[in-house]
């Protein structure tokens, strides 16, 4: 077994494994849908199992793992961004006051 063999069992291994996680996540994402919880704490819930998997996807299947420091540096910054743009309507919501009519 030559040493190009090796480095694609490890790969073809890797997929294998990362795959099994992402039915893990679905699996997770379908029993969590069973749980009664409010709907906050639904959302947030569905959201970290999503991006837990997504996460996955973007690091082995579109190769991100192997990329420089500075991808990683842009990808913090779009999840800065993507937290902003979630909590900016969440505190707008809690800031209404009701005037009555």
């Amino acid at each position: 077994m030559s040493h190009h063999d090796i480095d694609i069992d490890k790969t073809v291994r890797t997929y294998m494994m990362v795959f099994a996680a992402l039915i893990v996540g679905t699996i997770l994402t379908v029993g969590a849908s069973y749980i009664h919880l409010p709907t906050g704490p639904a959302i947030a819930l569905a959201l970290l199992i999503a991006s837990a998997k997504g996460s996955l996807v973007v690091l082995f299947f579109m190769h991100l793992i192997d990329e420089k420091k500075f991808i990683y540096w842009l990808m913090g910054l779009a999840v800065v961004f993507f937290i902003f743009e979630l909590t900016v309507p969440l505190i707008t919501e809690m800031n209404n006051i009701d005037l009555g009519s």
